[in-house]
């Protein structure tokens, strides 16, 4: 049996094999010590389970409760709580050395809404062949573009060079 598992396995009812228990009930009632036998009658009598809770502690504790709406409300719990997770969406815009003015400016434009959305964006100047000797060139590149995206984004990574590409990321602002 895996670690998962056994961690994941619950205890409860007929399967609780320890002689006495610490019984609480589902309203906040504290049985106190009593035998896992009467804890069982008395669960019956109510239409609940017996959950053992604290199985490792002398004695043992065990929760009179409706087990299926439980484990509903963690279910619903973990929903909830993976719906209020913001993914994080990178895009792309590529540029190159020898781009015109207004090229910028159309790539630019897309950058912008893209910040306005609440996505990041990665700004890649792509070096051919004899560029690579130069990829000063291609920081320039992306120091023009900067100012255009300066007032909805912040600045993550400074223009740096990895592989044949120099990139900029921009994240938008968080007044946005």
């Amino acid at each position: 049996m895996n670690k998962n598992s056994k961690k994941n396995t619950v205890i409860m009812n007929d399967d609780i094999t320890s002689r006495e228990v610490r019984c609480m009930g589902d309203d906040g009632t504290n049985y106190g010590i009593i035998l896992t036998h009467d804890a069982l009658l008395t669960a019956d009598d109510l239409g609940l389970d017996l959950v053992l809770i604290a199985p490792d502690a002398k004695p043992p504790v065990a929760k009179i409760m409706n087990y299926g709406k439980f484990k509903y409300q963690q279910e619903k719990k973990k929903k909830e709580a993976r719906k209020n997770q913001k993914t994080i969406v990178l895009k792309e815009i590529k540029l190159s050395v020898k781009i015109a003015d207004n090229d910028i400016s159309y790539k630019v434009k897309h950058a912008r809404s893209f910040l306005e959305a609440g996505n990041h964006v990665k700004f890649r100047v792509f070096l051919r062949g004899r560029e690579m000797a130069n990829p000063q060139a291609g920081v320039e590149v992306l120091k023009r573009v900067w100012p255009m995206v300066e007032d909805l984004a912040v600045m993550e990574k400074d223009p740096k060079l990895e592989g044949r590409y120099v990139n900029m990321m921009a994240l938008p602002k968080k007044d946005h």
